[in-house]
């Protein structure tokens, strides 16, 4: 028998379906307002160990919210993990009552990590890098476009890029400046950047899309940013360890930095060569050093230490 409450809620556009593990309630209320003040006076008095639901496009940001406030303990899960995790206990049905159940039991079994909500500056952040992330796909296509255009609309597209360039460059600032003006934000960015070959942009990345930064462990950051090897062995095989999930936007700013601090950085460019010397192909090496930086730079933020190249072997 499970050791705790767990709550599974099946989210959709007009309502929240909640199952409890292992007592077998279940009870339904409208995703506005008015049913999430209802949602958490019942779980309120229910004291859940935690509850889980689906990542839904949006649809579940309000309660998710709700909850953190009212400090219930809410992680939100992949849809594609949850179907598999009901593939395996064999429930193949579904129905909004049924996949709350499957939620409460996945709640119970995986135990997956409550979440850290974003403060409202992380949130700004947040926005203003991704707008700079689709401009920046923006330039790259009409950078693209000159090449092949007729020439008669070169100079146009032309001055799209440069009016591209000026907004990229106008998001930045206005990154900076309310990094400035947070000192919690602030602080942890003149951590992060201390670090030799960590630039603003992996920096305005950790700070808006990695709030849990500083307040896992080295194990969960990694898998957080899907940085950590995955074992794929059977019997007396044993395969390449792969890194999958995670958050992809991390993931690739974390690379960009990484192959920087491979540069510029003694301890990850060391342990970069030790790995290649020792026989390791280059992207094993630098997906090794991408960790290896990352749970460096979570370990200087739960401490609020700037870089000590010293400590580094301790951090990591």
């Amino acid at each position: 028998m499970a050791e705790g409450i767990f709550v599974g809620i099946d989210v959709s556009k007009h309502s929240l379906d909640v199952a409890v593990h292992p007592n077998d309630a279940f009870w339904s209320t409208t995703n506005s307002d008015e049913g999430i003040t209802t949602l958490i006076t019942r779980l309120s008095q229910l004291k859940p160990t935690l509850v889980v639901l689906e990542s839904t496009g949006g649809y579940e940001k309000q309660a998710v919210k709700a909850m953190v406030a009212a400090h219930i303990p809410v992680a939100v899960a992949n849809p594609k993990r949850v179907r598999e995790f009901a593939r395996s206990t064999g429930q193949l049905a579904k129905t909004d009552k049924l996949d709350a159940q499957v939620l409460a039991k996945f709640a119970d079994r995986v135990r997956p990590n409550p979440v850290h909500l974003p403060t409202e500056a992380e949130e700004r952040l947040q926005g203003l890098l991704r707008r700079r992330q689709q401009l920046l796909v923006m330039r790259v296509a009409e950078r693209n476009r000159l090449e092949s255009i007729h020439p008669d609309l070169a100079e146009q597209v032309q001055r799209h890029i440069e009016w591209l360039e000026k907004e990229i460059r106008r998001l930045e600032e206005q990154m900076e400046e309310l990094i400035e003006q947070e000192m919690p934000l602030k602080q942890k960015a003149e951590i992060i950047r201390s670090v030799p070959g960590v630039g603003p942009v992996l920096t305005y990345t950790l700070l808006s899309e990695m709030p849990e930064l500083g307040l896992l462990d080295r194990k969960q950051i990694a898998a957080l940013a899907g940085v950590a090897p995955l074992n794929r062995d059977s019997g007396k095989r044993s395969r390449k360890r792969h890194i999958r999930g995670g958050r992809p936007v991390v993931r690739h700013v974390l690379y960009m930095a990484t192959l920087s601090a491979i540069q510029y950085n003694p301890v990850i460019r060391s342990v970069y060569h030790h790995l290649r010397e020792a026989g390791k192909e280059r992207l094993v090496a630098v997906v090794a050093c991408m960790r290896k930086l990352l749970v460096i730079l979570n370990a200087m933020v739960r401490s609020m230490q700037p870089w000590q190249p010293q400590l580094s072997s301790l951090q990591a």
